[in-house]
């Protein structure tokens, strides 16, 4: 369970840098490493959980499944992306209310159009302006505490430009929003251009290979982002490391004499709670 809230954190200064997590071992390892916050990407979770594309097709019931995972996992606070809300304004308070009783210490919401994509694909849509408003004001009064908060994300500068989603951004912070998202600047001008243009707190998705140049924690607190969120930094690595042992015992038929490296098998049951197992039955053994 979460110790400690980000609404707290955000009262303090520095980049709030939130790695992304997406099943119980990057939770795990995440949570081990002393991070400030944490982030449950949607990408991540739908890949690992269902092997399809972030795409709309994982449902409310299958993400606040993995929200009330990572919560027992980690004790560190965690921002989980809730998509666009899974469908209209009663389906929106049913979300905030199940995230924040799941232990998410914050909820991320979109304006794209259902089915949503990956920020940084193509083809993204948004809804009207007006109508993400009303998401965002039914999502900050169904919360039961403020230490919940609303990230609202817009997604209208691919389509609509840079201009149309900073009106976005200040639409959405007055309607309740803790937390803005402006999805895809695509150069650091851009990202200044928000950060000196939106008075609320920040959020920067550094996505390798995206849209969006990926800067250092020192540029991103020059610029003035609060929280940088790397979503799949973790889950493109470990995918590297796994195509390379595959392809090693594709080639070689055997682990044995394998080059890539491997985390030891004893530090894994460690990491995975065996430790407690073994305590558990040591102490009700029987005699």
């Amino acid at each position: 369970m979460a110790s400690g809230t980000l609404a707290a954190r955000l009262q303090q200064p520095g980049l709030i840098v939130a790695p992304g997590i997406h099943d119980g071992v990057s939770a795990r390892l995440a949570d081990r490493m002393g991070f400030d916050c944490l982030y449950m990407t949607g990408y991540g979770s739908v890949a690992s959980s269902l092997g399809l594309p972030d795409a709309g097709l994982a449902s409310y019931t299958q993400m606040l499944d993995r929200v009330a995972m990572i919560a027992r996992t980690v004790k560190t606070p965690f921002i989980a992306d809730g998509d666009t809300g899974y469908g209209g304004l009663l389906n929106v308070a049913h979300a905030v209310r199940g995230y924040e009783a799941a232990g998410a210490g914050a909820i991320q919401l979109e304006d794209q159009v259902f089915p949503k994509k990956c920020g940084h694909t193509p083809n993204r849509r948004v809804i009207p302006a007006e109508d993400m408003v009303r998401k965002i004001r039914v999502a900050s009064d169904a919360r039961t505490s403020k230490d919940f908060l609303i990230v609202a994300r817009t997604d209208a500068r691919t389509e609509h430009g840079i201009d149309e989603a900073l009106r976005r951004a200040e639409l959405y912070g007055k309607a309740g929003a803790d937390i803005l998202f402006v999805e895809s600047p695509e150069s650091e001008d851009e990202m200044r251009t928000i950060c000196e243009r939106v008075d609320k707190p920040l959020l920067a998705n550094m996505v390798e290979g995206g849209r969006t140049p990926v800067k250092s924690r020192q540029v991103l607190e020059q610029l003035g982002y609060r929280i940088a969120i790397f979503p799949v930094t973790a889950l493109l690595a470990a995918t590297e490391a796994m195509a390379a042992a595959y392809a090693a015992l594709k080639a070689q038929g055997s682990s044995a004499g394998m080059a890539q490296p491997l985390y030891p098998f004893s530090q894994m049951s460690t990491l995975m709670g065996f430790q407690e197992v073994w305590d558990f039955e040591k102490k009700y053994a029987e005699d």
